[in-house]
């Protein structure tokens, strides 16, 4: 599997110059990271939540954890919880379970990134399959996917 056609076709249209990173397959975030030998502070985890509004998506370093209290305070939805496996596969139907990028507005999805991202001046994301990562500015990243900007991850 290569990168995500929907994602591909998405940078292409929105002039956001981008980079594959090939690896061994990795099934977490963290473990992306080391196969691909970049810092887990550059490398997006991608978590989607449900609740009774329907999903978001929260984008946040492979080196850190979500602050589930902080998300929920700071979204405004008190009883968000994490989506199943099921759901995923339906959600992003062209990506491997566990490999979404994070532009949700390609998904239907709100996107909340985490803050910290823009230190690092780069974010590293799944290509749609364990294998692959893109590297992108944090800068192009934020023109392009739009995402509500704040801070919820802690280390």
């Amino acid at each position: 599997m290569t990168v995500a056609v929907r994602v591909k076709e998405f940078l292409e249209r929105q002039g956001v110059p981008f980079t594959v990173l090939a690896h061994r397959e990795a099934f977490t975030a963290q473990g992306a990271a080391a196969t691909a030998h970049v810092p887990g502070g550059k490398v997006a985890k991608v978590l989607v939540g449900r609740d009774e509004r329907g999903f978001v998506m929260a984008v946040l370093p492979a080196s850190c954890h979500l602050d589930v209290p902080a998300f929920r305070d700071l979204t405004g939805r008190p009883h968000l919880g994490l989506a199943t496996e099921g759901e995923l596969m339906e959600l992003f139907p062209d990506c491997e379970v566990g490999a979404m990028p994070p532009f949700g507005r390609l998904y239907g999805l709100p996107v909340y990134a985490d803050a910290c991202f823009a230190r690092a001046g780069e974010l590293v994301f799944p290509a749609g399959n364990h294998r692959e990562h893109v590297c992108i500015s944090w800068s192009d990243f934020v023109r392009s996917a739009q995402p509500v900007v704040m801070e919820f991850c802690r280390p």
